[in-house]
């Protein structure tokens, strides 16, 4: 990489925050594209695989959103926030779905509920029932991050937008666990208006999988787009995952996955999805498109994306293969992973037993004085009643 394009990242330590991914959004399978009631997006299944992450040392746990299937994020994170000891849950949001006061009570309760352990992931996808333009859509979530921003670090609420007037003088209840800012932000998104969103406001950019020289290059425009609003960001890789014994097994089990696909229904599973005509998935049909046996670079296999949505491919390999490529990763400036795979709890499982011991690891909100290390005098905690 060019170093006169290498990116400026915020956490410059070489550790990494690992995130596994519950599937409350009917996206667990043993075989690709045939769904199965055992793997259900049911609240068993899925605190189940919270649970395992948790157990096991993740730092953190993806709690996807989506309208037509699967559970509501920030009811499902209110549950685990009990039953969870040290994972944080990374609960996606779909701005403008809650009127953004009570969007930062929700926050503010569930971050006191697990003493921190909570980030946020944003989304500006079409509300459920209307289509809005991107102009819209970006414009409504500037405005509720801004909101979101005096919440956390003002003693008022005064907004004059063009979606949003407010004047609250009195926030104590929506004052949040963590501190210097509150919860982390996390984003992903390649158009124009998404890419100024997350340089502008957010705090890790989440990408989807694709070469090298292509995540280098996202790299390195966010860096500049963050530095031209005087800030620096971190980066992010969301990607599936197949690790086993030895590479063969897991080019195996990769064929495997999708050996009972059939396409019309890949199909319709896609397009079930808000995000399945992003800018972000259309690359990634771009390069399957062009690869050799949907290897669209050694070691990352884009077969997921003919029946998903979203994050379209997989790492697959041995465990010596994969913990290489995760340290290409690392070199690059990455700094979170987001890692699942089919069926989500049982890859959970192997990767903690194949790599994950081999990571350097960390929690980026604990990292960048986020969580305190001492209770916080907050209205719900120690601070004066009013």
């Amino acid at each position: 990489m060019d170093t006169l394009l290498a990116p400026v990242i915020r956490s410059p330590d070489r550790a990494v925050e690992v995130a596994w991914f519950s599937a409350i959004c009917s996206d667990d399978y043993e075989y690709l594209g045939v769904p199965e009631g055992r793997l259900r997006s049911s609240f068993e299944h899925c605190s189940s695989i919270v649970r395992t992450a948790d157990r096991l040392g993740y730092q953190n746990v993806l709690l996807p959103s989506s309208f037509q299937v699967g559970q509501e994020p920030f009811v499902f994170a209110g549950a685990m926030g009990v039953l969870t000891k040290q994972i944080q849950q990374l609960v996606a949001i779909r701005m403008g779905e809650i009127h953004p006061p009570m969007l930062a009570r929700h926050i503010s309760t569930l971050d006191h509920i697990t003493q921190g352990r909570l980030t946020l992931n944003i989304i500006s996808s079409d509300l459920p029932g209307q289509v809005e333009s991107n102009e819209v859509r970006y414009a409504r979530s500037d405005e509720v991050i801004q909101i979101l921003k005096q919440a956390w670090t003002q003693d008022r609420i005064e907004f004059n937008g063009k979606y949003y007037q407010l004047k609250l003088p009195n926030i104590d209840a929506i004052k949040p666990y963590q501190q210097k800012g509150g919860p982390l932000l996390y984003f992903g998104g390649i158009s124009e208006l998404a890419k100024d969103l997350c340089a502008k406001h957010c705090d890790v950019f989440l990408m989807w999988p694709e070469t090298e020289d292509r995540l280098a290059a996202s790299m390195a425009e966010l860096s500049a787009r963050a530095q031209s609003y005087g800030r620096s960001i971190d980066f992010g890789l969301r990607i599936h995952m197949i690790v086993r014994e030895t590479e063969a097994e897991a080019r195996a089990y990769a064929d495997k996955l999708i050996s009972k696909l059939d396409a019309a229904a890949g199909a319709a599973i896609k397009a079930r999805a808000q995000d399945s005509k992003s800018a972000g998935v259309l690359r990634q049909d771009e390069l399957r498109a062009q690869s050799q046996d949907d290897y669209i670079e050694e070691h990352v296999w884009s077969g997921i994306g003919r029946a998903r949505s979203g994050c379209g491919s997989a790492l697959v390999g041995s465990p010596e293969q994969i913990l290489q490529k995760l340290n290409r990763y690392m070199d690059m400036g990455i700094r979170a992973f987001i890692f699942s795979g089919y069926p989500h709890e049982q890859e959970c499982e192997l990767f903690a037993k194949y790599v994950l011991p081999h990571l350097p690891t960390c929690k980026l909100a604990v990292a960048q004085g986020r969580v305190p290390a001492e209770t916080p005098a907050t209205p719900l905690t120690t601070a004066p009643r009013r």
